[in-house]
């Protein structure tokens, strides 16, 4: 179930818990950021590849990237067994900017986004057919869990993606994960 809570200050028990979508949409949007929920436009077997996922969800991609400029798409997956998950997880746990616009939609799997907006943070739980976009130069970490299982939809402004540049901040290590 997708959720949204909301710590101020970065500490404590959150604030807000809310898992209603018009209400997760209406926080984050106070914020900047985009929250949307997606459905696909055809069933997709499970071995499905990227060019047919992207087509089950191409009039939402399309949208975006008239709306927002952006010039390419991409899928990534990321399963239990893939040998480069304990670094990719380690990487993105970080607090970490980017100098574009981050968007990302789960088309299967979970993972939990975190945004720090002036010290406080929103824990973003995104399941299935969770859009969120990351503004630029917001502060955040992404966490896919110790066993990720995961497809995701990126779609970025320039070719190769928006490099992270690393805050040096520990905040990230201060809050529950999935898995940690």
């Amino acid at each position: 179930m997708s959720e949204l809570k909301i710590y101020r200050n970065g500490q404590g028990e959150p604030v807000l818990a809310e898992t209603r979508a018009a209400s997760i949409r209406e926080a984050l949007g106070r914020i900047g950021v985009v929250y949307e929920r997606w459905k696909p436009h055809r069933t997709l077997p499970a071995d499905a590849e990227q060019d047919e996922i992207i087509e089950a969800y191409r009039e939402e991609i399309d949208r975006l990237m008239q709306s927002y400029g952006f010039q390419s798409v991409d899928v990534v997956r990321m399963a239990p067994s893939d040998p480069n998950r304990e670094t990719a997880r380690l990487r993105y746990l970080h607090e970490h900017v980017h100098q574009e616009d981050e968007v990302r939609f789960l088309a299967e799997g979970e993972a939990t986004f975190y945004l720090n907006h002036d010290g406080d943070i929103y824990s973003v739980h995104c399941v299935a057919g969770d859009l969120i976009t990351v503004p630029a130069r917001m502060p955040h970490w992404f966490d896919m869990g110790e066993h990720p299982d995961f497809t995701m939809i990126r779609l970025f402004t320039r070719n190769g993606g928006p490099g992270s540049v690393f805050t040096g901040s520990d905040i990230s290590m201060r809050f529950p994960g999935l898995g940690r």
